[in-house]
């Protein structure tokens, strides 16, 4: 998720994604809900260049990403009926399986690690077993960049960052929590970073992948070094280069944030749909 996250799992206030919280966003926020491509901007792609047939792609978009364009990297193809999928532990937790059934949660189950969670972007209301325990819950806005954004001024340049820079980057996700974030979460790609005084400064990069569509994630900024502007254009340039290569950028935030989904509308995100966030930790193994 972009911009914020946790650490300590508390349960929030029970809601439904639909289209009530989708309206009670526009409303806090000014944001708009449009269809992929009517967003306005002098910078737009020619709409041709990207394939909207695989919008339904963005339903389901961690289940659709571990079947398609990261099916190599997924867990659970194999494990008891093949109805769950789970990133490695060390990428990172998010999970899904295409229904809700006592079937899928047992192979999600399967596939957790001992001790860790499962996270999960779901149609609506959670349910689960009894013996699972739901860690956390919220509602989340799933946004899409239909054109290509200006890119802000900045004084200091925007870097590419590189495996040796892993250990700052787990480091400062783990100070701003801007979603599950682990130490082989940057190996998914695409991740740029503002170094000021050699310190990392603030970071953004790409997380799911299907279809002709590509996630904007991690966006963080040290305590540090807000209020200078990195957000937006680290937000900017991700975006920009996922279009480069002819695919649209989505993005998935709480739809309490509203500070930072400011940030994403003025990038040209536009709201597409609502999901409902559950976190939640399997039946332990152990005898």
């Amino acid at each position: 998720m972009c911009g914020e996250w946790w650490h300590s799992f508390g349960l929030g206030a029970r809601t439904t994604a639909s289209s009530v919280s989708a309206a009670r966003l526009a409303l806090a926020t000014g944001v708009k809900r449009q269809t992929i491509g009517s967003h306005p901007n002098h910078n737009a792609m020619n709409d041709s260049t990207l394939s909207l047939k695989d919008d339904g792609l963005l339903d389901n978009p961690i289940w659709s990403s571990l079947t398609t364009r990261h099916a190599h990297l997924a867990v659970g193809a194999d494990i008891g009926q093949g109805l769950a999928r789970r990133y490695p532990a060390d990428i990172g937790p998010l999970s899904a399986f295409q229904r809700q059934t006592s079937e899928a949660y047992a192979d999600l189950a399967a596939i957790v690690p001992e001790g860790d969670v499962a996270v999960l972007f779901l149609e609506g209301t959670p349910e689960f077993p009894g013996d699972w325990q739901l860690l956390r819950e919220g509602a989340l806005v799933q946004m899409v960049c239909p054109t290509v954004p200006d890119q802000p001024y900045l004084a200091e340049s925007i870097v590419p960052m590189r495996s040796g820079d892993f250990p700052e980057m787990v480091a400062l996700a783990a100070l701003t929590e801007p979603g599950p974030f682990r130490e082989h979460t940057a190996t998914l790609g695409g991740f740029v970073g503002v170094r000021v005084d050699g310190r990392l400064a603030a970071m953004a990069g790409q997380r799911l992948s299907t279809g002709g569509f590509t996630e904007v994630s991690a966006v963080c900024t040290h305590p540090d070094f807000r209020g200078r502007g990195y957000a937006p254009a680290l937000v900017a340039a991700v975006a920009r280069a996922i279009h480069m290569k002819g695919r649209m950028p989505f993005l998935t935030s709480f739809e309490s944030n509203t500070g930072a989904i400011r940030i994403y509308q003025q990038s040209g995100f536009v709201l597409r749909r609502t999901f409902q966030l559950a976190v939640l930790k399997p039946p332990s193994k152990r005898i």
